[in-house]
């Protein structure tokens, strides 16, 4: 049956079916370490300190993994990526008195630059696969495969909660470290060798963006992340655990449910923003959506602050901030792959994730350390400023007539 699918299609599955189960593993190892280390007595400074190699070099490969797409090809960024996890997972399952700060960091660190390099490699291939003058194509297969990610990384969430519950952490990481080795083994044979590759080699001195739309964009979307990470990456798992009293199967489940939710919404997301009446969304949408989540989160955040139904409140209030959230994440996804030139799409596309990384980077610092300092509502409080931001910033963005020949 498959051999009846077209070439490019067949690609496209095959890309997809690797940044699907990277996704699981991504999902699981973070919900692990957080929870591993909070059980081993951690600070959620110092849970966040774990992230911050995983973040930094997030943002380093972005912006060289887009130029080296652009030079080598897709599928060897995609390959490498697959690799470094695997090896980041096998660097943690030692003895748990090896598992160091450092050494745990420098796992980490790989396995952020292998996550970017496989995201990136994903987001880009759909770009040489899709014409460029079918854009309403484009957005549909853009939503799919970003809400379907996301939805993976919840249910690695869940998988990270409950192996840690199940068999412990050496043999959880053990676990997902010999699934990856198979899907890595299928990918070296069957990936085409030639997607994604310039016609011409990039220059590294055009690893920056020239594109005015692509740096505000950018720009936008590293304070979405920042809004988002700032209060989800450290402080809800530890608040959740701390103050609700659950333990690591409810706090992976919790976790898993509202991402794998954010993931559906971006699935259908073009259906919400339009395009079932023939509408491709450009700048003004995202800056309607970015102004609605803001306020949202500014309800939510006052509502945490002043102690009213705070289950009610982080359950209810968090699955609605998921929601819309994911509408913002779908349209931004979109809005890069259709400003970027087809030629090297990479290199676009990895500046825009380096934004994107950055974001992560400042909200998981952001997360243990105000956390720590002031609780969950000042997070949530410093999520409504970075939202702001991004509104503001998304008054800039091209409108329908420049969004559709940028």
């Amino acid at each position: 049956m498959l051999s009846n699918l077209s070439k490019s299609v067949r690609q496209y599955m095959l890309v997809t079916f690797n940044y699907w189960n990277f996704t699981v593993t991504d999902g699981a190892l973070r919900m692990l370490v957080v929870l591993y280390f909070y059980d081993l007595g951690y600070s959620s400074l110092e849970i966040a300190s774990l992230f911050l190699f995983y973040e930094f070099f997030g943002v380093v490969t972005n912006l060289i993994g887009g130029w080296l797409g652009a030079r080598l090809g897709l599928n060897k960024t995609m390959n490498l990526g697959l690799g470094m996890q695997i090896v980041a997972l096998s660097m943690l399952a030692v003895p748990s008195a090896m598992l160091t700060i450092p050494w745990v960091m420098a796992a980490q660190a790989l396995s952020g630059i292998a996550k970017d390099l496989n995201k990136m490699s994903a987001k880009s291939a759909i770009k040489t696969l899709v014409p460029d003058d079918q854009q309403g194509a484009l957005y549909k297969w853009i939503a799919i495969l970003t809400g379907s990610k996301n939805a993976l990384k919840g249910a690695g969430f869940f998988v990270g909660g409950l192996l840690l519950s199940l068999i412990g952490f050496k043999y959880a990481v053990l676990a997902m470290s010999a699934v990856l080795t198979l899907v890595f083994i299928g990918s070296v044979i069957s990936l085409e060798a030639d997607m994604g590759k310039a016609k011409t080699k990039p220059k590294f001195s055009q690893l920056f963006s020239k594109s005015q739309p692509i740096n505000i964009l950018s720009a936008a979307r590293m304070f979405l992340f920042g809004a988002r990470d700032v209060w989800f990456v450290i402080a809800l798992p530890i608040y959740l655990g701390s103050v609700f009293g659950w333990d690591h199967a409810w706090v992976g489940g919790f976790l898993a449910a509202w991402t794998i939710a954010y993931g559906v919404v971006q699935g259908v997301a073009p259906k919400i923003t339009g395009k079932a009446q023939g509408k491709v969304p450009d700048g003004h949408a995202a800056l309607v959506w970015a102004a609605l989540l803001a306020v949202v989160t500014a309800a939510i955040a006052y509502a945490v602050q002043i102690g009213w139904q705070p289950e009610l409140v982080i359950i209810g209030g968090l699955m609605v901030f998921g929601a819309i959230f994911a509408v913002n994440s779908s349209l931004h996804s979109y809005l890069i792959v259709s400003y970027a030139k087809g030629d090297g799409v990479s290199l676009d596309v990895g500046f825009y994730y380096m934004a994107n990384a950055m974001g992560r980077l400042i909200g998981t610092i952001l997360s243990g350390l105000v956390f720590q300092m002031a609780g969950l509502s000042a997070c949530l409080w410093v999520s409504f400023v970075f939202l702001a931001l991004t509104t503001l910033i998304s008054l800039k963005l091209p409108k329908v007539k420049q969004a559709a020949i940028a």
